[in-house]
């Protein structure tokens, strides 16, 4: 995410918040450029360390991810900050998504876009903690401290009404607060679940995106690549089994996506890479692998 981050945009300024403390020793290690690693240490607070106990890894990180934007607005002068999740990569400059807020906007979320076959919003809600911007205002930070305070009540990977992890809450901010947009851009926002309802060409570099139906263009800005997960014994799981992945996708979208990782592993010297410990596979399963659950040998890509 950083390195496509800083090929595609000029100027921005990183927050890494770092959630144990070998992560954090290696980030301040590499010393990245345009980068602030904050350690848990510093972030926690009172109120985070009350509710930590009592939640999983995974839930904690989402119990903080409203926190740590409100953590840099702050402590840093900064005027507006966006969290993006850590499995993004960027395609184009994103600085056109933000410059969609318009003088009356604060805050920037992205739908999930589901495609039919696929609609989790009864689970998961309408959008997407993805790739969400908060301006630095008395509007951007009365839906902000909102958040915060709801998910420090109720942040779990449990499914109620109202109610899924930090994620739902986001489907009340319409409702409850001014100057919330929707992102339009189709180009922000693809993933697997969405991701069907597009093919993808590239040219001159750039990757573009038809929506099938509409036969409309766009340039693609990022991509979430959610549950894609390195195996060993040369295999990858491109996203869950239950997602449609069209071939254009894979061959435009993926396979640069896994260029770019071998590149990092090689550029920061990550020996272990990106693989899971995880022996799922022997080697005479590797030519039997079911495409059509998103399993494919990682040679392929290379």
């Amino acid at each position: 995410m950083y390195e496509s981050l800083k090929k595609e945009l000029r100027n921005f300024h990183l927050f890494i918040l770092a959630f144990d403390q070998q992560a954090y020793i290696k980030l301040k290690e590499l010393d990245l450029d345009r980068v602030t690693v904050i350690s848990l240490e510093e972030f926690e607070d009172e109120d985070l360390l009350r509710v930590k106990g009592d939640r999983t890894a995974a839930e904690y990180c989402w119990t903080c991810s409203s926190k740590a934007v409100l953590y840099i607005l702050e402590n840093f002068d900064v005027s507006e900050c966006t969290y993006v999740d850590a499995d993004v990569c960027f395609f184009s400059d994103p600085s056109v998504l933000s410059g969609e807020l318009g003088d009356k906007d604060s805050v920037l979320i992205t739908a999930h876009r589901y495609s039919e076959y696929c609609d989790q919003t009864v689970r998961s809600g309408k959008y997407c903690v993805q790739f969400v911007t908060f301006k630095n205002n008395e509007r951007g930070m009365k839906v902000l401290r909102w958040w915060v305070e709801k998910c420090i009540e109720w942040c779990f990977a449990v499914n109620e009404e109202n109610r899924f992890g930090d994620q739902k809450y986001l489907d009340f901010f319409h409702e409850k607060f001014e100057g919330v947009h929707d992102l339009e851009h189709a180009g922000g926002g693809v993933a697997p679940w969405n991701v069907n309802q597009y093919s993808f060409r590239e040219e001159r570099g750039q990757i573009y995106m038809k929506e099938k139906i509409s036969g409309n263009e766009a340039a693609l800005i990022f991509y979430h690549f959610h549950s894609l997960i390195f195996y060993n014994k040369d295999v990858i799981q491109l996203a869950g089994g239950m997602y449609r992945i069209p071939d254009t996708a894979i061959t435009s979208v993926y396979k640069r996506y896994i260029r770019y990782t071998e590149e990092v592993c090689r550029k920061y010297r990550l020996e272990q890479g990106f693989w899971k410990n995880e022996n799922l596979f022997r080697d005479n399963d590797l030519d039997k692998l079911e495409h059509g659950k998103n399993y494919y040998q990682y040679s392929l890509f290379c």
